[in-house]
């Protein structure tokens, strides 16, 4: 039998490593969410919102447009925690993610250099996550090219060392029910959010909707069709992720 010379061994070799190396890039490639709860004086917080308004959203908007960002919102507190507003912005990796702030923030002081001190006094305590994007409505490609106007955050305190399983049982026997109610239009997003750096709250579950009846409506729905669809798994996932905290967000800019 004729044998391989040893280049034409290693180019065998080579191709048929090609696969897995593909697979490491692939989950190498991710989506990361930088997100600020800002704790406020409830007095004053309208005034943060105009701030926003009108001096952070252009430089926010600019830096979608430019690419260096992929999304960012503005969300004010309707019901849930101490938390009274959250600022998000989403990237592609973790490098564009630090690189962000020093991007946009010479456009803020440019459209405004002492609005950022006035949010400071009013929202002068606040808490930063890092998430990493799970399984949602966006990646079964569902989502509409605009959300709803309120969502919903669960915050989820989990057994670390199970945590994982829960991402499983949320792909497995959540994700088909959640992506029917966004087929029907009972909800107009869904998302899962996995910790990856800051406090206590491991996972997040995220709905968006129309309005907050219909909202609270469809998850009513949805929570009976997991009891009679998937009540095993719903009751394994409640033992790993065992606390949580509710919010209900108006979600007061978005873009895209």
């Amino acid at each position: 039998m004729r044998r391989l010379s040893p280049s034409l061994l290693l180019i065998a070799a080579f191709l048929l490593c090609l696969p897995a190396l593909a697979g490491a890039q692939e989950e190498k490639q991710t989506t990361f969410v930088y997100a600020t709860y800002f704790e406020c004086d409830t007095s004053k917080q309208e005034i943060v919102d105009e701030i926003v308004k009108h001096v952070w959203a252009p430089a926010y908007d600019a830096a979608v447009e430019a690419g260096t960002i992929s999304q960012w919102g503005w969300m004010a507190h309707h019901t849930g925690g101490k938390w009274r507003r959250l600022l998000y912005y989403s990237v592609p990796s973790l490098d564009a993610l630090f690189d962000a702030p020093e991007a946009i923030s010479p456009g803020i002081q440019k459209n405004n250099p002492g609005a950022s001190q006035v949010f400071g006094e009013i929202c002068n305590s606040h808490d930063d996550y890092i998430w990493q994007v799970g399984i949602g409505s966006r990646g079964a490609g569902l989502i509409p090219q605009e959300r709803g106007k309120v969502g919903t955050s669960v915050y989820y305190y989990c057994d670390m060392s199970q945590e994982e399983r829960a991402d499983e049982i949320v792909e497995e026997f959540f994700a088909p029910i959640y992506n029917s109610h966004v087929e029907k239009g009972d909800i107009t997003s869904w998302g899962w959010l996995k910790h990856y750096f800051g406090g206590k709250w491991r996972r997040v579950a995220t709905m968006t909707g129309t309005d907050a009846k219909s909202l609270f409506a469809a998850r009513d729905a949805i929570f009976d069709e997991v009891n009679e669809k998937a009540e095993a798994a719903g009751n394994e996932f409640g033992e790993i992720c065992g606390s949580h905290q509710d919010f209900l967000w108006n979600i007061v800019h978005e873009a895209p």
